[in-house]
């Protein structure tokens, strides 16, 4: 038995590498991959393994830890950050979805159980995809990521209710004609959320924190791993006494911990076993995948997959359109959402195990839900040139007027030769602040609809519109302007401005700040005259330090960092051409020390000139400073005195300062 789980373990694992490895090439997510090898080693596909049941009870405790380390990381400071969009755009979104999907599950004869079953799974998105695929685009920070991570955090906060929802469901074969709960199960339910909450109340304020203290003053990790790995299985299993699944339980347990101090430290603890157990989850969703079925029914496959795709990126661009962000972030938010999530699987397999879904129906979602997954990142690749063709058609832009196009009093401010800072972030804010006190002539453009009104707040005129519009630069008056500051965190929008900037204005001075040195020739090329990046901008930071500290004079120091920045960075992209830039001094003298010493009295230096006993010759000590009380001596020579409670600030080498220290100090 032990070398037949060992074994089935191998071969999944081997096969996830291999197919992990070639989707990686690709660019499709690693969640596909492990749905993938499901399918190619489970009973649909060349049924290489044989104890399923092994690899789901692996699963199982996949979805334990993965809900235990979201209750963990959950954050409700987070929350109330973007509570806003969160709460509002996703409940837009997740209402439209469950309204859509469910009524689309009705008009093709599902009963009401399973239409609402479909309405929850499409609702969702996939938390894991979206935010790897925007980290890996540097969007994460720009305006669309913020909304699409807001919706996301709703999206997984409503998963638990949905979760929890489904033993309610199956225990009501015919919804049509029992609308409503029984007396008796409603009373069940009651009683069982009172259990719960006195659990978890009990727990958490009395239990849980004081038995983590007593662990965490031990100071052994292992001891804290087992009390953490205690408090999931242990909570979720009591809690599963009032039928509320493991996962839930696990979930709650994280939530009882992500309040104290040792929420961060149990999470970095548990993740790794988190990411193989859930692993073994997606897997297991893998094999129940037939091959033969999505022969059998291709092309039915095929238009349930637009249709999801294209209602759900429809839907989750309405949220923030209704909210009034502008149509280019909130299309480029929509298309991120148009797939189906990894807690939809979940919400599935609890279906199916339960008898809401037939097996059908299963396979179906299964296969829809896997394919929206896979084509994600092509999808949110097309984002951009929709928004652009969305934009260009003058209807659409009367109907969202201001998103597309210009904005304010509907006339162009009469300004020439001004600054237009486009992005009103940090960047953006202290610069307008800086330009107001200089007396420079300035305009401001951007697309966050919060930002607007906080800008407005502070006195300042603001262009409302997407910057990668002909007509709200012109709005801005970027053909008349001197300087444009294009500091957003879009590269792909950024790229587009420079461009169109360049274009209404070939005289003009672009200004640029970028996240990443990567960007810097793509954006130069594209006719940006001054690329900042960020990444290499705090590295000169921390160099012009370290060279102040080795002594190095500063002419030669901001010699160097013109030489750095004139040259787009490659002195530090290039190990080689570091050689020779330097000045000997930092490698002639590398161990001189600053320090201050305090002359006592009787010591051998008290009351003695610094001619009299040319203390450099004598002991390599130079004394370029005295602290004499509130006032501090710069200008010594060979008669200045050394007295009784002086500090003077010595230039030394350590080993010559250790042997002239005793110089100092007052004879035992």
């Amino acid at each position: 038995m032990e070398l037949g789980l060992i074994a089935n373990i191998l071969v999944v694992f081997a096969v996830a590498l291999v197919v992990g490895m070639i989707f990686n090439k690709i660019k499709v997510p690693p969640l596909v991959a492990f749905i993938l090898t499901g399918a190619i080693v489970g009973p649909y596909g060349f049924s290489i393994i044989q104890g399923q049941e092994q690899v789901a009870n692996l699963a199982e405790l996949g979805i334990i830890l993965l809900l235990f380390t979201i209750g963990l990381e959950f954050s409700f400071k987070d929350l109330w950050r973007i509570r806003f969009i969160a709460i509002l755009g996703g409940a837009i979104q997740v209402a439209l979805s469950f309204a859509f999907f469910g009524g689309l599950a009705i008009s093709m004869g599902l009963p009401v159980n399973q239409a609402i079953l479909m309405g929850f799974l499409f609702s969702l998105s996939s938390t894991a995809i979206v935010l790897k695929l925007l980290h890996q685009r540097g969007e994460m920070d720009s305006p669309h990521g913020s909304i699409a991570l807001a919706i996301l955090i709703f999206q997984d906060l409503m998963a638990i209710p949905m979760i929890m929802a489904i033993p309610f469901l199956a225990s009501i074969p015919q919804l049509e004609s029992t609308p409503f709960l029984s007396g008796e199960a409603l009373i069940n339910l009651i009683i069982y959320d009172l259990i719960i909450v006195l659990i978890l109340i009990v727990l958490a304020k009395w239990v849980i924190p004081r038995l983590m203290h007593e662990i965490a003053k031990t100071r052994n990790h292992e001891l804290f791993l087992l009390v953490v790995i205690l408090t999931c299985f242990g909570v979720a299993w009591l809690v599963s006494f009032t039928g509320i699944s493991l996962a839930i339980g696990a979930l709650l347990a994280g939530l009882i911990i992500s309040g104290s101090e040792y929420s961060h430290q149990a999470s970095s603890l548990v993740l790794p076993f988190r990411d193989i157990f859930t692993s073994f989850f997606f897997i297991s969703v893998g094999m129940l995948v037939d091959i033969r079925f999505l022969a059998a029914n291709l092309w039915v496959v095929i238009f349930l997959i637009v249709i999801a795709i294209v209602a759900k990126a429809l839907i989750a661009t309405a949220a923030p359109l209704a909210l009034g962000y502008p149509l280019r972030t909130a299309v480029m938010a929509g298309v991120a959402l148009a797939q189906v999530g990894e807690f939809s699987f979940i919400i599935a397999q609890s279906g199916f195990s339960t008898g809401i879904l037939p097996s059908g129906i299963y396979q179906m979602f299964l296969i829809v839900a896997l394919m929206t997954m896979a084509v994600t990142p092509f999808v949110i690749g097309i984002g951009q040139p929709v928004t652009g063709w969305l934009c260009s058609v003058p209807a659409l832009s009367r109907i969202v007027q201001g998103t597309c196009g210009n904005e304010e009093n509907g006339k162009a401010p009469s300004r020439r030769d001004h600054l237009v800072i486009i992005g009103y972030g940090i960047t953006g804010r202290n610069l307008a602040r800086t330009a107001s006190r200089s007396g420079i002539v300035y305009s401001i453009i951007e697309l966050n609809p919060d930002l607007v009104k906080a800008a407005r707040n502070e006195g300042e005129s603001v262009v409302f519109g997407d910057a990668t519009s002909d007509g709200v630069l012109n709005h801005g008056g970027i053909p008349v302007a001197r300087i444009a500051v294009v500091a957003i965190n879009d590269p792909v929008a950024t790229r587009k401005i420079v461009a169109l900037c360049r274009r209404l204005n070939p005289s003009l001075s672009i200004i640029v700040r970028t996240r990443y040195v990567s960007e810097v020739k793509d954006l130069q090329a594209l006719g940006a005259n001054e690329v900042i990046a960020e990444e290499f901008e705090t590295s000169i930071e921390i160099f012009t330090v370290v060279l102040n500290k080795y002594f190095v004079p500063k002419d030669q120091i901001e010699t160097f960092i013109y030489e750095v920045r004139a040259d787009g960075y490659k002195v530090l992209r290039s190990q080689s051409g570091m050689q020779g830039s330097l000045p000997d001094l930092v490698r002639h003298i590398p161990h001189i020390t600053i320090t201050s010493l305090t002359i006592e009295p009787g010591s051998a230096l008290d009351g003695i000139t610094l001619g009299g006993y040319n203390l450099r010759k004598r002991t390599n000590l130079l004394i370029l400073a005295i602290q004499r009380g509130t006032e501090t001596i710069t200008s010594l020579g060979g008669e200045t005195e050394l007295l009784a409670g002086d500090i003077a600030i010595i230039y030394a080498s350590p080993e010559d300062l250790a042997k002239g220290a005793a110089l100092f100090l007052r004879p035992d």
